[in-house]
């Protein structure tokens, strides 16, 4: 079982990078942990990035099961399908996000917001 802890970190300013961390674990082990910077986009859109991003990186483990541990709410709400947002430019990029996952066989996401015992855990795997 593959579990990655994922965070996007958006900036402020136009012009600034934006950097998607990530924690990769295989069976419990760790086998991967990197932080990626790329040009500057919407922070409407840069947790949706992020999980495009991640993607790209477990394409070798597409058959296994895989459990990604997020910290957005509104995230979660866009990967369920169940936000009601109008902003064309997440629309879009939703769109390429289902796109890329229907490669995966078993892939599921987990918000840690409100458990604290987990969101601790997601901290602490994805400090630098």
């Amino acid at each position: 079982m593959i579990k990655v802890y994922l965070a996007a970190f958006p900036m402020l300013y136009e012009g600034e990078d934006i950097e998607v961390r990530y924690s990769l674990f295989q069976d419990e082990i760790p086998v991967k942990k990197e932080s990626i910077y790329s040009e500057y986009m919407k922070p409407a859109i840069v947790g949706l990035h992020s999980i495009l991003t991640m993607l790209l990186k477990l394409e070798e483990y597409k058959d296994e099961e895989i459990t990604v541990l997020i910290n957005d709410a509104s995230l979660y709400e866009i990967i369920k399908g169940s936000s009601t947002t109008k902003n064309g430019d997440v629309l879009k990029m939703a769109s390429k996000m289902k796109k890329q996952l229907v490669k995966f066989n078993n892939i599921s996401f987990i918000n840690v917001t409100k458990d604290k015992a987990s969101l601790v855990k997601w901290k602490e795997l994805l400090e630098d």
